[in-house]
């Protein structure tokens, strides 16, 4: 029997989550910390993840101690503490700034298709990684990531292309991360043993 499963989300234990939509098969690693975050099909963290106010697709691979969308504080301001927004904390009779909140849900982060986020990689809010991007791991994403573009660094530049921009193209147009469950099983070996090329080659039209 596979260990995950299209009906119930695999969630590790000491995982705190509001507000998330979990896609088919995905996994949740422990001590992840997830808010106002949707996860698509088959994308999972590993340990001690923290999501906040992103969107997130299909096949993405996020790896331990890496931040989506790290909430920030107000820089403009003659104080940037949390007394400011979380002021019911602090002081009787006093509310939340209900603004600051909103606004802070609105800067949200997109993940593409088939991406993977290293270890302890910083994804910033308001920035996209596009589908089949590759983020090193320690990296400080600041600007968003064109497709099949591996990234590293603090500010993150890119490195290299994952794939040749004709052979992204096409698995783009491909976008085998919409395929049924059947035919990914039923292309597995192809998946496994051809190269990105031969793949399209054998699974386009």
């Amino acid at each position: 029997m596979p260990r995950l499963s299209a009906d119930t989300p695999f969630i590790h234990p000491d995982v705190e989550m509001t507000g998330t939509t979990l896609g088919r098969y995905t996994e949740i690693g422990r001590g992840s910390r997830i808010v106002n975050a949707t996860i698509g099909d088959y994308s999972y963290t590993d340990r001690y993840a923290e999501i906040a106010n992103a969107e997130i697709a299909k096949f993405a691979n996020i790896a331990a101690f890496s931040r989506i969308g790290p909430t920030d504080h107000p820089l403009h301001t003659a104080s940037l503490h949390h007394f400011l927004y979380r002021s019911a904390d602090y002081f009787d009779e006093t509310a939340p700034d209900t603004a600051f909140f909103e606004h802070r849900a609105s800067r949200r982060a997109h993940i593409g298709n088939d991406t993977w986020i290293g270890h302890g990689a910083v994804i910033m809010p308001e920035v996209t990684l596009h589908d089949g991007a590759v983020v090193a791991a320690g990296a400080v994403v600041t600007r968003d990531v064109a497709p099949y573009t591996i990234v590293a660094g603090v500010p993150a530049r890119p490195l290299k292309a994952r794939q040749p921009q004709d052979i992204a193209d096409r698995l783009i147009a491909l976008a085998w991360w919409d395929w049924p469950h059947e035919r990914l099983h039923a292309a597995l070996q192809d998946f496994r043993t051809l190269p990105a090329a031969a793949f399209l080659d054998k699974h386009e039209g």
